[in-house]
């Protein structure tokens, strides 16, 4: 039976595109689009969803406090029946009780090699820093803030001479092969989590 996906986003979208991608190209295999959700109307993800005829929706969270909100956002994704919950630049901080709500069961992708440099601006976080290698990160996400269980990391190294733009560009290039990988590996359900650390059952 296929794992039915749940993609929250705020903005463009081009990691759910990649999965979508994916899935159509059969590079990701036992897995479907169930439902994406937005929380602004505005989102290309949301018009790339109607063009693909997935179910989209606009849960707007303006003016909603943040709990009423991400309770809608539950609701919706129960409705459903999603599986895994995945996060593609949806620009919200979820409450602990949409965590709870899907315990290890909400995938996320961060452009750097967490647990160095979470947050906003992390390209340029990582130029000032002066490392050699940056990268993405995708991971589990618990009520920290890019601080859940590292499931895959894609490394892309620093080149002289790069601006924030540029770099970001590489690390997104990465992104997009690093997220389905990550989904394929939660899907299969061969593994466990030890700790802070996912272990892939051979």
């Amino acid at each position: 039976m296929l794992k039915r996906l749940g993609i929250l986003l705020s903005g463009r979208g081009s990691n759910f595109d990649a999965i979508a991608r994916s899935i159509r190209e059969k590079r990701l295999m036992g897995a479907e689009i169930a439902v994406v959700l937005s929380n602004r109307e505005d989102a290309v993800g949301l018009k790339t969803a109607e063009k693909l005829k997935l179910p989209a929706f606009c849960v707007p969270s303006k003016g909603m406090a943040r709990e009423a909100h991400d309770a809608e956002m539950t609701a919706r994704l129960h409705q459903h029946k999603v599986d895994l919950v995945c996060l593609a630049g949806y620009m919200r901080v979820l409450t602990p009780e949409f965590v709870r709500a899907f315990p290890q069961r909400i995938l996320n992708i961060h452009p750097s090699l967490l647990p160095v440099f979470p947050g906003l601006d992390v390209q340029q976080q990582a130029l000032d820093a002066g490392v050699k290698v940056a990268g993405c990160t995708v991971h589990f996400v618990d009520e920290e803030v890019d601080h859940g269980v590292i499931v895959v990391q894609r490394p892309v190294p620093v080149q002289d001479g790069d601006t924030a733009e540029m770099l970001a560009a590489r690390i997104l290039e990465q992104e997009h092969q690093a997220y389905p990988e990550a989904i394929a590996k939660v899907i299969s359900g061969k593994y466990v989590v030890r700790g802070r650390r996912y272990v892939q059952k051979t």
